[in-house]
């Protein structure tokens, strides 16, 4: 016999990474970022929106963003990220699930996050429904280690706590 827990939470974790190529675009947290590279994506390659939509998808049982926003789909070639955490918010409120908040970190060496930090919490906790105290953006290098540390790449790491039945 299953039971149901008393406060009915749910937990996830979500990762993405894209190659990175000069002349290309730069948007992280919904937040446009000057730098000479940008991901090579069929969205608009942000991988901090990326990992925290996994999260959220994984927390309620849901899957993964490439299976609800497939880049074999040219409806979600451009898109912004941010509208992909709106839809992905709307799917959660149909289940009955609210969103309690997300912690999600950048792994880059370029280019440098914290002076961004504060308008990406604001434009992911709108996207979200939330607010922007409840969503923690913080960064880190790869230690010059690796493709990320050759600046080959951007990642970031994200998990996210839900509340509800999910029914």
């Amino acid at each position: 016999m299953t039971r149901e827990p008393a406060t009915p939470l749910r937990v996830g974790i979500g990762y993405d990474v894209h190659r990175l190529e000069r002349g290309l675009p730069m948007v992280l947290g919904g937040v446009a970022l000057a730098h000479d590279r940008g991901p090579v994506a069929h969205s608009d390659g942000d991988v901090l929106a990326h990992a925290i939509g996994d999260a959220l998808l994984g927390a309620a049982g849901l899957g993964d963003l490439g299976a609800h926003f497939p880049d074999s789909d040219p409806r979600w070639r451009g898109i912004s990220s941010l509208a992909i955490l709106e839809s992905i918010r709307d799917r959660l409120a149909e289940r009955g699930l609210g969103i309690v908040n997300v912690d999600a970190s950048v792994v880059a060496e370029a280019p440098r996050i914290a002076p961004h930090v504060e308008a990406m919490r604001a434009a992911l906790g709108r996207a979200l429904g939330i607010g922007a105290d409840r969503v923690s953006v913080k960064a880190t290098t790869n230690e010059r280690l690796g493709s990320l540390g050759r600046e080959e790449g951007i990642a970031a790491w994200a998990v996210a706590l839900l509340e509800g039945t999910g029914t």
